[in-house]
């Protein structure tokens, strides 16, 4: 029987894929579907989709996001830093690294939630490579070689792929996850998502 997908679109600094992470993983093992990981760089994607960087957006949209993280993270019962020491440095190297996990069949879901843990949680600078090599050790992983892997024109060149599709895809933020053509943006359309999963599921069944 073929395993259903589901492309996930995500930006090594989203503090909402960080509060979606572990519904995402639960729903996919809930209904035996397989997850892609795809990092994207966001500000490209942004800057093909008519998006602004939180930097650029007005004092009432930024306090706005600090209200829905609040209230979202009472729900959840989840804590985070809603303004982080180190709030959303490149993300480039990280975004490789996951990518380059992935394809050595490591455990990406724990390693991309750790990155974004360091920088939500702990008020690290996830964009220095010290940092990173730190989060991998700690998780027991050949930080070194991981690095390494992720700087070769191979990952690199799959994370510029990964944008490509997100924009092609119909993203334009962060987190997005695409199943069967259809496209779910924002942590808050998980449960949206399990519905068209459910349906396509009873589809089958019938």
């Amino acid at each position: 029987m073929k395993v259903a997908i589901i492309d996930y679109y995500f930006w090594m600094n989203s503090d909402w894929a960080y509060l979606g992470a572990d519904r995402l993983e639960a729903l996919a093992e809930r209904w035996n579907i397989r997850v892609r990981y795809r990092p994207v760089d966001l500000p490209d994607v942004y800057s093909r989709t008519g998006g602004q960087q939180l930097s650029d957006r007005s004092p009432e949209r930024q306090a706005y996001r600090v209200l829905e993280l609040k209230r979202w993270c009472r729900k959840l019962g989840i804590s985070i830093n809603t303004q982080p020491a180190f709030m959303c440095p490149n993300a480039d190297l990280a975004s490789c690294i996951v990518i380059a996990a992935d394809r050595q069949g490591l455990p990406v879901g724990a390693l991309y939630k750790s990155i974004l843990h360091a920088q939500w949680c702990q008020d690290r600078d996830i964009s220095s490579e010290r940092t990173l090599l730190d989060i991998l050790r700690e998780r027991g992983v050949d930080g070194d070689r991981l690095i390494s892997l992720a700087k070769q024109d191979d990952i690199v060149d799959l994370y510029r792929r990964y944008t490509d599709e997100a924009v092609a895809a119909g993203v334009f933020g962060s987190p997005s996850y695409v199943f069967q053509g259809e496209l779910f943006w924002g942590q808050d359309r998980l449960e949206m998502l399990e519905g068209a999963i459910q349906r396509t599921t009873r589809l089958a069944d019938s």
